[in-house]
C-alpha cells in the first residue's frame, strides 16, 4: 500500500510540472534596399575623333595632269581661292577644236539656207546642216565647261584637311585631290556606337566630352545626328556630338563622351549586385522582404546589364519592393528577418 502511495505521488508531481518550451530562433539581421531607389539616369560612353561636320572631297570633272597644287594640309582658305589646277593644254585644245567646228557648222547652215531659198537644195539638206550646227554648239559648251572646271576653287571658307595628289600626277575625272573642311559647319565628335546603345540615344541628348588636347576640363555638347543605318563592317552607328567653338579644336583629335541616355533600357529597375544569388543564363533570384511580416520570399528575376554598382532587372520585381542585400546565403523562403536600414 505504501508503495502505491509513493507511485501516485510521483505521477502527480510529474503531471503538475510544466516543461520549458524551446526558445524561438532569433531573426537574422540583414541589410535591405528598395528597388529603384538608388537608380540614376543611364549614360552611354564612347570614344571617337574630332572632325568638321562637313568635310568635302574635291576633284576635277575631267581627266588630266595636275599642273599646280596651291595649298597644303592645314592651310585656311577663303571662298573662291584657287586650290588646284590641271594642265590647260588638253582642255584648251579641246575647246579650240569645238569652237572651230561650231563656226564651220554655222557657215554651212547659212549657206544651205540661202541655197534653199534659190531652190538649189532640198529641205532635208538644210535640216541636216542645222542638226550639225546644234551638235557643234553642244560640244563647244561641253568643252567650255571642262576648261572652266580644270581649276578647283574653295566653295567657302575652310581648312585643308588632306592633300591627296601632287603636281605632275595624272588623275581621272572625279578623283579626290583635296579634302576641305567647311569652317562654318562647326566641329563635332564622331563616335561609333553599338546598336544596343544607339537605341537609347536621341537627338538633343546632352553629353560631357573630354578631349586630351584641350586639357582636363570637360566640355559640354549635345547629340545632333544619329546615323540611319549601321556600318556593314562593324555593325556600329555613327553618332555626332556638336562641340562649342574653340580655336584649339582640330580634326583628328581624340575624345571621349558620356551621353545621357533616355531610352527604354534606362527605365529598367536596378538592384545592388549583392542582392542577386544563383545567377544563370540571364536569370537569378532575390529575397523580397515583406515590410509588415518581415518575412522573405525568393523571387526569380530576369537580369540585364551588370555594373559594379547595380544590376539591371527587366522582370520579376516591381518598383518600390524591398530586397535583402546581405546574408542572402543564410536565408530561406518564409524566414523572418530583422531589416537594417529599412527604407521609409
Amino acid at each position: 500500500m505504501k508503495r502505491w502511495v509513493v507511485m501516485v505521488a510521483v505521477l502527480a508531481a510529474g503531471c503538475g510540472s510544466n516543461a520549458a518550451p524551446d526558445p524561438e530562433p532569433q531573426p537574422i539581421e540583414v541589410r535591405v534596399a528598395r528597388i529603384g531607389s538608388s537608380s540614376s539616369a543611364g549614360e552611354v560612353t564612347a570614344a571617337g575623333a574630332v572632325a568638321l561636320r562637313r568635310e568635302t572631297a574635291l576633284g576635277f570633272t575631267s581627266p588630266g595632269r595636275i599642273a599646280r597644287l596651291a595649298v597644303n594640309e592645314g592651310d585656311r582658305v577663303s571662298r573662291g581661292q584657287l586650290l588646284a589646277a590641271l594642265d590647260a593644254t588638253t582642255t584648251a585644245s579641246t575647246l579650240a577644236t569645238a569652237r572651230a567646228e561650231r563656226v564651220r557648222a554655222a557657215r554651212e547652215y547659212r549657206r544651205s539656207a540661202a541655197l534653199l531659198e534659190q531652190g538649189w537644195v532640198t529641205r532635208q539638206r538644210v535640216d541636216g546642216a542645222e542638226a550639225t550646227l546644234r551638235a557643234a554648239e553642244a560640244n563647244e559648251r561641253s568643252a567650255g565647261f571642262q576648261a572652266s572646271n580644270a581649276r578647283i576653287t574653295a566653295p567657302g571658307p575652310g581648312v585643308v584637311l588632306a592633300r591627296l595628289a601632287e603636281p605632275g600626277q595624272v588623275v581621272e575625272a572625279g578623283t579626290p585631290v583635296v579634302v576641305l573642311g567647311e569652317a562654318g559647319s562647326g566641329y563635332v565628335l564622331k563616335l561609333a556606337v553599338p546598336d544596343r546603345d544607339t537605341a537609347r540615344l536621341s537627338r538633343g541628348a546632352p553629353a560631357e566630352v573630354a578631349i586630351a588636347a584641350l586639357g582636363d576640363e570637360p566640355i559640354t555638347g549635345s547629340v545632333i545626328e544619329i546615323a540611319g543605318r549601321a556600318d556593314p563592317a562593324t555593325g556600329t552607328f555613327m553618332v555626332e556630338i556638336a562641340l562649342p567653338a574653340d580655336p584649339r579644336l582640330k580634326s583628328g583629335q581624340v575624345g571621349a563622351a558620356r551621353i545621357v541616355a533616355g531610352g527604354p533600357a534606362d527605365r529598367a529597375l536596378a538592384v545592388p549586385p549583392a542582392a542577386v544569388f544563383a545567377p544563370r543564363a540571364g536569370q537569378g533570384f532575390v529575397y523580397v522582404v515583406d515590410p509588415k511580416t518581415r518575412k522573405v520570399a525568393a523571387r526569380r528575376v530576369t537580369l540585364g546589364e551588370t555594373s559594379d554598382s547595380a544590376i539591371r532587372v527587366t522582370g520579376g520585381v516591381r518598383p518600390g519592393e524591398i530586397v535583402a542585400v546581405s546574408g542572402v546565403d543564410r536565408l530561406a523562403a518564409g524566414q523572418v528577418v530583422r531589416p537594417i536600414g529599412l527604407p521609409r
